[in-house]
């Protein structure tokens, strides 16, 4: 579903590769977990992916389609949660959800539907009239996760998904992450909460300094490892290395 290959990615004229031959392959389905270290190139090999960065070198595909020669389908069937939630603070927030909405294109029947079921599992019913401006972070956080549900996307792409959330609100969320992957679907995250990748995710991908050093199951990351620690062992000694 999704698939890079030979992606890299400087800054600074160059000076500095953030992406270095970054080769990997998310199938649809599947929970696939992204960890690294701060400034590892997680969130450049994501906004390559949605399309906010273009890649120097390699080619990226989803759903068999190319990003940068099919830009406009594969951004149809994709969404993003960036690591912060970024919306139109003046609207409110079944105002930013009706945007979305036209945005993708979802029939007004089926979206009155599921802005009431999201709402409901995010607890945001009773803030939705008002603007997002008055939100706290983690309502704001909440109301970009549901935009991004709301169009039953064939793939979504999340950077850190669980910052600002409460405990029940991320206990809702993990549960619909695996719904939606149990759906044939293909979900790719970033995050730093080890015990979350390591109970949610099909297969985890280790990146550092640009460089994929490890992907796999918990069980092959065990094997590469030579143990039977906990993925937070196991990410700190590679990333060491």
């Amino acid at each position: 579903m999704i698939e890079l290959h030979h992606v890299s990615k400087s800054y600074n004229k160059g000076k500095v590769k953030a992406v270095d031959e970054l080769t990997l392959t998310v199938k649809p389905g599947e929970i696939f977990g992204f960890l690294g270290p701060n400034g590892a190139g997680k969130t450049t090999t994501i906004k390559m992916i949605v399309g906010l960065l273009k890649p120097d070198s390699g080619t990226i595909a989803v759903n068999g389609l190319d990003t940068q020669q099919n830009s406009l389908k594969c951004k149809s069937i994709t969404t993003y949660v960036p690591d912060y939630p970024a919306v139109y603070e003046r609207l409110t927030g079944l105002e930013y959800l009706n945007f979305i909405g036209d945005v993708y294109g979802v029939p007004k029947t089926e979206r009155l539907s599921r802005i009431e079921k999201w709402l409901e599992v995010f607890e945001l019913s009773q803030a939705v009239a008002n603007p997002i401006q008055s939100y706290s972070h983690g309502m704001k956080q909440k109301i970009v996760l549901t935009a991004a549900l709301l169009p039953a996307p064939r793939v979504m792409v999340l950077d850190e998904p669980m910052v600002g959330l409460d405990p029940r609100a991320a206990h809702h969320m993990k549960e619909l992450m695996r719904e939606h992957c149990d759906q044939g679907k293909t979900l790719f995250f970033s995050t730093h909460i080890m015990e979350v990748a390591e109970k949610l995710c099909d297969r985890i991908g280790i990146i550092n300094k640009g460089k994929l050093i490890a992907c796999g199951t918990m069980d092959e990351l065990k094997k590469t490892d030579k143990s039977e620690q906990s993925l937070e062992h196991i990410f700190l000694e590679l990333t060491e290395k």
